[in-house]
């Protein structure tokens, strides 16, 4: 037989669960704040601003968050400074984890022969091959850098045709504000009157298209302005603006083409400002020299300083990479070299910095594919330039690679190259960095209300846990994933049936970002091993325990005392809505303080009570808010105390 008053408990119980729903909604917040935080760093990460990606990398770990798989993005990113001795700190944490990919066996292992542990080296080594690892032993003893084996695992770089290239040269691709500017040497038009005798095809000039399939490109292509001369121009970097050009030129001014004692003209940095739609006010920049070449200028991304090229007597050999501070006056400081670790005896040209301030730049003395390589390099938290790294096939060849640039998206952008297959000497190249594949939805209840602080787990097709991640407030959740994989994605929270989701990336297109699967949860049906505490009751405006309250109260005492030792509750007492609010919060404070006053004096230990709390009229069960006319029955439902289990076996 149901208790008489079983449907004003469950009222309260829709109640409660309303309640409990806003106290999620509110912890959630840090959810989505930290989700955000894992964006910022995997987005860092893919940049190859390593420093910064360690930073936040680090501070997800520290609040718990998406712990093993940030571990492993943090000694990836160790690794990839060049701070061995960090990343076997963290690679240890990693194979230390339940699951985790059996490449980071290998990853820790090359971490340990940084440091020379090579009793350690070999013990990982045996087993990421019983794990099932494969590696062929004969490069692994030829090749001694475990930064360029580990950012290379993976094809990064793919690569998109272009129409925009001549049967001449053709290089120094850069976007800004919706044009594609470049160098070419293709106008063979009757107002060309002088060739370069090097090759004996026309001096280069500065171009610009609305984009890389424009076909139709000719000399009407050359910018307006003052900036082409009979002479070369380019490579070049524009504000972020679209209003100030630095670019390369050979050292020609008023008409006369200057050279050295030995005939030869040097190349230089000028500046124009685009007025009107032409580049014009042309001025060559201070640190220029008749007696040796500075070119192939690039800004910073907050534009305070210019990096070039130049092979003036404080270079290491060829040309080498400087840079030069723009001051806020407009003045330029000191040509700096950037050091041994970028600068070689050889070559070093053609330097680009991102958006994160990642210099790149093209080199035939650090070892490559080829003649020419095109070259990233690593930054430690002080911003210091610790490694470069080769960025391997396809952007590198057996021949020259050079004149990189990279989109602010860091997804897209540009090289050149006169590698076989061209259609001119040197051809511009386009490529596309696949996106990030993520996987996104949203996890609610059969009523369709989002489920906060859901535990999302993703396994590979080995149900090996790869990485985890948590709903938010509205009960979204997102993760990268890798293309071309299976996944089984649990979605798991206390008080509802786990689900699990087949998803896969296999045979999508790689301009696919997302793959979307949501979860909906229904809640779990417990069986309580006993009836259910019910509520007590108490008269209009008093808080005695009335005597018919009192075979609830004991059956409570046992329960507690006698059949579940481990059981925990919480008290929690309200009033109907007569009365001030003032007055009404007051009231039920005491009826809580009656009720568990009643329980402390059978023998219940205060620990398994975890509070007793009033709240006023704030809980009605029905409408008798005070706008409506109620019966007297109807007031007594809401003058109750009720018993919330927090724990038991």
């Amino acid at each position: 037989m149901k208790h008489p008053n079983t449907k004003a408990f469950q009222s309260f119980l829709k109640v409660h669960h309303s309640i409990l729903l806003i106290l999620l909604v509110l912890s959630s917040h840090t959810v989505f704040a930290q989700q955000g935080t894992q964006k910022k760093a995997d987005r860092l990460f893919d940049k190859y601003a390593f420093a910064d990606a360690a930073l936040t990398y680090k501070k997800l770990i520290d609040k718990n968050y998406n712990a093993d798989y940030n571990t492993r993005q943090l000694a990836d990113c160790y690794a990839f400074m060049r701070n061995p001795d960090s990343a076997v700190v963290y690679y240890q944490k990693v194979v230390e984890q339940e699951n985790f990919p059996i490449a980071y066996y290998y990853n820790y292992a090359q971490a340990l022969r940084g440091v020379e542990d090579f009793k350690g080296y070999r013990k990982n080594m045996r087993l990421f091959k019983k794990a099932g690892g494969f590696l062929n032993d004969e490069n692994l003893q030829n090749d001694k850098d475990f930064l360029q084996i580990i950012f290379n695992a993976k094809q990064r770089y793919f690569l998109e045709p272009v129409s925009l290239n001549s049967i001449y040269s053709d290089f120094g691709a850069i976007e800004n504000n919706g044009k594609i500017y470049f160098t070419s040497s293709r106008d063979r038009g009757a107002a060309v009157k002088h060739t370069y005798g090097w090759n004996n095809e026309p001096f280069l000039d500065i171009y610009a298209a609305d984009s890389i399939s424009e076909v139709s490109i000719n000399h009407k292509n050359k910018i307006k302005g003052d900036v082409n001369t009979l002479f070369h121009e380019g490579t070049l970097t524009i504000s972020k603006d679209g209003k100030t050009m630095y670019f390369s030129r050979n050292n020609f001014n008023d008409q006369v083409l200057g050279q050295d004692a030995e005939g030869i003209s040097k190349l230089k940095i000028y500046k124009a400002s685009l007025v009107d739609g032409k580049w014009t006010n042309v001025t060559e920049l201070p640190f220029n020299s008749n007696r040796y070449s500075t070119s192939h200028p690039t800004l910073n991304a907050d534009e305070t300083k210019l990096y070039f090229a130049s092979d003036r007597p404080s270079s290491y050999g060829g040309t080498d990479i400087f840079y030069v501070d723009i001051n806020a006056n407009r003045t330029y400081s000191k040509p700096v070299n950037l050091g041994p670790i970028v600068n070689t005896s050889k070559n070093e040209r053609f330097p680009f910095i991102n958006s994160e301030g990642i210099l790149f730049f093209a080199s035939d003395g650090h070892p490559g594919l080829g003649l020419m390589d095109i070259f990233g390099t690593v930054q430690d938290n002080n911003k210091k330039i610790t490694e470069v790294f080769n960025l391997g096939v396809p952007v590198n060849s057996s021949k020259d690679d050079f004149s990189f640039f990279m989109n602010p998206d860091g997804l897209s952008g540009y090289f050149a190259s006169n590698r076989n297959g061209g259609i001119g000497g040197d051809d511009i190249y386009a490529y596309k960095r696949v996106p990030p594949l993520k996987l996104e939805g949203i996890v609610t209840d059969d009523s369709n209300a989002p489920i906060a602080n859901t535990t999302i787990k993703i396994y590979d097709s080995k149900e090996t846990l790869l990485a985890q991640v948590f709903s938010d407030s509205v009960g979204n959740f997102e993760i990268n994933i890798d293309r071309n994989a299976d996944y089984n994605v649990l979605a798991e929270k206390d008080t509802y049936e786990a689900a699990m989701k087949f998803v896969t990336s296999k045979d999508i297109s790689d301009t696919e970002k997302i793959i979307s699967v949501d979860f909906v949860l229904n809640e779990e049906k417990i069986e309580l091993p006993f009836t259910e505490l019910y509520p007590i009751y108490f008269d209009f405006n008093k808080y005695n325990i009335r005597k018919e309250s009192t075979k609830e109260l004991d059956r409570i005492v046992n329960l507690l005392m006698n059949v579940y030792p481990n059981m925990i509750i919480k008290i929690e007492s309200h009033t109907d809505s007569r009365g001030s609010a003032n007055y009404n919060q007051r009231l039920s404070i005491e009826r809580a303080q009656a009720t568990y006053d009643y329980l402390i004096s059978k023998g219940v230990l205060s620990d398994r009570i975890s509070s007793y709390k009033g709240f006023g009229e704030s809980q009605l069960v029905n409408d008798c808010d005070g706008t409506k006319q109620c019966t007297e029955k109807q007031h007594q439902l809401n003058r109750r105390t009720q018993f919330i289990i927090l724990k038991m076996d």
